[in-house]
């Protein structure tokens, strides 16, 4: 009876460590086909210049089911850039949605932080038409780009307009993203970029306990925009005195600004993997 039994849990085992094997194997595969569907409408914005820029590109895996997901928000300054799908994020058994928002001065800062909610709204509900799904939902950006995505996982009213609740995201991972209210915003109101302000644009102005794990990510002190690396490590004590369990920060040393996303994809795969459990 009881070699029985532990023949019964050894064959159970090694099917269940077989079946993973498969899913690790596929998962890693170049056999997995990747799709990439361009242009795709987002926003219930009917002027112009939204029908123009409010579009994101998906790329998904056809045969991999539940997988993560990670919305990408491109940088400059909130004021140029396009979208785009990093290489560095592609056959890695992903779901990468990469966002194009309105830009300043064209539109106001508000109109940016609606785009980027409104974006991270539509990938929770359209997750089961790429394979993805919504409980792994993470949302990243370069530098303009991770300062939305700290504001649109910071300040709930953000998606609680479509909604959404922020907490629900997986993980917020800004690449050398801004703390303090975004140069852009500062300079259209005459402040220059020596001049710091925390006000309700600023991710620091929202800290809070119960947020979803933050890493965040800057290049070298040295090198780094204007105190770039100190504003985020600013942001990372206050979200520990509000007792956040589970945040993060990583200083690139040797990489400037631009420089600094490189090994930062590393990390960020490696923390969905850790958030994940994922082997």
């Amino acid at each position: 009876m009881i070699l029985n039994r532990i023949k019964y849990f050894l064959i159970v085992a090694l099917l269940l460590l077989s079946q993973s094997l498969v899913l690790m194997a596929q998962k890693n595969s170049s056999d997995v086909n990747y799709m990439t569907v361009n242009d795709f409408p987002y926003s219930i914005k009917t002027d112009s210049y939204a029908r123009e820029r409010l579009k994101v590109d998906v790329y998904y895996p056809q045969t991999l089911k539940n997988c993560p997901v990670v919305v990408w928000f491109h940088g400059g300054g909130l004021t140029s850039g396009h979208k785009g799908l990093p290489i560095e994020l592609k056959k890695k058994g992903l779901v990468v949605i990469g966002v194009n928002y309105r830009l300043l001065p064209n539109v106001t800062i508000d109109s940016c932080l609606d785009d980027a909610a409104e974006a991270v709204a539509w990938a929770f509900r359209h997750a089961k038409e790429y394979n993805e799904d919504c409980r792994k939902t993470f949302v990243t950006g370069h530098s303009a780009g991770g300062y939305l995505t700290m504001m649109v996982g910071l300040n709930k009213a953000l998606l609680g307009k479509y909604g959404i609740d922020a907490d629900s995201i997986r993980g917020l991972i800004p690449f050398s993203g801004q703390t303090i209210s975004h140069f852009s915003y500062r300079e259209m109101h005459g402040r220059g970029a020596l001049q710091p302000l925390v006000d309700e644009y600023a991710p620091l102005y929202w800290v809070r306990n119960l947020v979803p794990p933050m890493v965040l990510i800057t290049g070298d002190r040295n090198m780094e925009l204007f105190g770039r690396y100190e504003e985020n490590a600013y942001l990372w004590r206050m979200l520990k005195l509000c007792g956040h369990k589970e945040s993060y920060l990583y200083e690139l040393g040797g990489h400037d600004h631009g420089a600094m996303t490189q090994p930062a994809f590393h990390i960020l795969l490696d923390n969905i993997n850790r958030i994940l459990d994922r082997k």
